[in-house]
Parts: C-alpha cells; sequence; structure tokens
C-alpha cells in the first residue's frame, strides 16, 4: 500500500483521526521540519503528517524550512503530497467553509528559501513548472470528494502573498485584476520544492475568510477560526474518502 503525506496548516496543526500512530523525529541537509513526521493510516491509506507551522502552530509563513518538511516527506518514501492550505476567498463562489483544488498558483513572495538549487549544489536545473500541481492527485481527490458527498470547487488560481499579515484591499483588486480566485501565506516555495524533489503534490484550500474588501467591515481570527473547523472537518473527510490518484 502507498504511503502518501499530508501537510497541515493553519487549523490542523494534528491529525486526529490517525490510528496506529507512530511519530519520528528527523532531520535534513536543510534543517529540522517543522514537527515530527506522524504516521498512521485514514481510510484505507497510510498518511504520514507533517505540521507546517509546527504543534502547536508558532511559525510564521515566511519562516517555514519549506526545504526541510519537503526534502523529509520525500526520504519518508512518499507516493505523493496533498497540503491543506488555509485560504481567503476573492471568487465569487470562494465563500468561508468551501473547500477547493486549485489548479494554478502565481506566486508574490520574497526571500524565502525557494530552491534546492541555491548554493550551486547539485547543478541547477531550470525545472518546468507550467502546470504546478500533480493531475492525478488532483483527480483523486475530486473523485474522493464525490464518494465522500462534498461539493469541491475544480480548480483556480491561488495568490500565495507573503504574510504573516493579511492583505490590503488595494493588493486584493490587483490580486482578482491578476485572475487569482484565492489567496494564501504557504503554497510557495512548497509546490514548486516538492517539483524539484519529484514529489507529486496537489492542494485542497480550505477556505477560512473572504478576502479583504470582498465584504464589509474587518477580518477578525475568531471568524477565521470557526470557518476552519468546519472546513478541516470537510478536509479529514475527503482524506478518509482518498483512493490514490486518478
Amino acid at each position: 500500500m502507498s504511503l502518501y503525506a499530508v501537510i497541515g496548516g493553519t487549523g490542523l496543526c494534528h491529525l486526529e483521526a490517525l490510528t496506529n500512530v507512530r511519530q519520528v523525529s528527523v532531520d535534513t541537509p536543510y534543517g529540522a521540519p517543522s514537527s515530527p513526521l506522524t504516521y498512521g493510516q485514514l481510510g484505507t491509506q497510510s498518511w504520514v503528517f507533517l505540521a507546517r507551522h509546527g504543534d502547536p502552530h508558532h511559525i510564521p509563513p515566511h519562516a517555514i524550512n519549506y526545504r526541510a518538511n519537503l526534502w523529509a516527506l520525500r526520504e519518508a518514501g512518499v507516493a505523493g503530497v496533498i497540503a491543506a492550505a488555509a485560504s481567503g476567498g476573492i471568487r465569487s463562489d470562494m465563500a468561508p467553509a468551501v473547500l477547493a483544488i486549485p489548479d494554478q498558483i502565481i506566486d508574490y513572495t520574497w526571500g524565502r528559501e525557494h530552491t534546492l538549487y541555491a548554493d550551486g549544489t547539485p547543478p541547477v536545473e531550470h525545472t518546468d513548472f507550467s502546470f504546478p500541481y500533480h493531475a492525478g492527485l488532483r483527480s483523486g481527490l475530486l473523485q474522493a470528494g464525490q464518494r465522500a458527498g462534498l461539493d469541491l470547487i475544480d480548480g483556480g488560481v491561488y495568490g500565495c502573498t507573503q504574510g504573516p499579515r493579511l492583505e490590503t484591499v488595494a493588493e486584493i483588486r490587483r490580486m482578482e485584476r491578476d485572475g487569482c480566485d484565492l489567496v494564501g501565506m504557504t503554497g510557495m516555495p512548497e509546490a514548486s520544492l516538492a517539483r524539484e524533489l519529484g514529489l507529486p503534490y496537489a492542494s485542497c484550500a480550505i477556505v477560512a475568510n473572504w478576502a479583504a474588501g470582498k465584504e464589509d467591515g474587518e477580518i477578525s481570527m475568531e471568524e477565521i477560526m470557526a470557518h476552519l473547523k468546519t472546513g478541516m472537518a470537510r478536509f479529514v473527510s475527503l482524506l478518509q474518502h482518498f483512493g490514490g490518484p486518478a
């Protein structure tokens, strides 16, 4: 049976539904990952879970050791990576607690350690990133959603911002003009590092709030966490019905 990885974000620091759990602390050439690797069973699959922000949640998006995280999962021998991504909704159907399986990314981040080739070792490769998410994993997630009775949105452009602050209304307007449907802070360089490492990677965006300017008033953490509680429960159900790539 193949082993798949889950990277949990805000609202998912541990995967309580796992059974037969064991935890392993690892190190990598890039330092320690954000958390120990937690192995277990969920649904018909074996999984390894990694908390992107640590457990408890304490690592801000720009300070995550993305290289160590993806390297550790590659060394664990996973067949693919499914990333939970707490997101803000920009497009009109990307409402709070909705789950979407994005198919494109625009990267607005800066200063992050974003490649394995930073020091020229190994020799630089210009990795194709035309389609940042693995088609088979995306299809597998969409099929799992059908089995779980979840109404997933198929596709969408995820815009990755620096964080940890939320965006201004003007920034969201610019992102909307650029074609973004969702906004988050952790999708890059996670996705591109997975590609450099040859790891199939797909993301499930869990919409936590309307992006700035999409509704009246300010965005509160209480609002975000309430929507994430609902959305993450749906995400766990999605994992329970996942049967591999399609």
